[in-house]
């Protein structure tokens, strides 16, 4: 399914976080944090300075979740996310 965001918006998907340390230890589900980065999935029309493919990074309780065949995204407005990751 193809989504296409409007206003000034963008839909992102999360980067999984690694699941161990670098020492080894892994991290239960229950312990680990949403990650604050994702990747650019689709980006309404309006939205001049992010691109599909970009990474970015995000505050923690900004966007909306929702779900599209099966996979979680978040959308959310071009003027929520803080920067591009390079």
């Amino acid at each position: 399914m193809a989504f296409q965001p409007l206003g000034k918006r963008v839909l992102i998907e999360r980067v999984e976080e690694a699941t161990t340390t670098a020492s080894g230890i892994i991290i239960p589900d229950n312990v680990k944090e949403k990650p604050l980065n994702g990747k650019v999935i689709a980006v309404s029309k309006d939205v001049e300075d992010i691109v599909v493919n970009d990474t970015v990074l995000f505050g923690k309780y900004t966007g909306s979740e929702l779900t599209l065949d099966g996979k979680e995204y978040l959308i959310m407005e071009d003027k929520e996310i803080l920067g591009v990751l390079k």
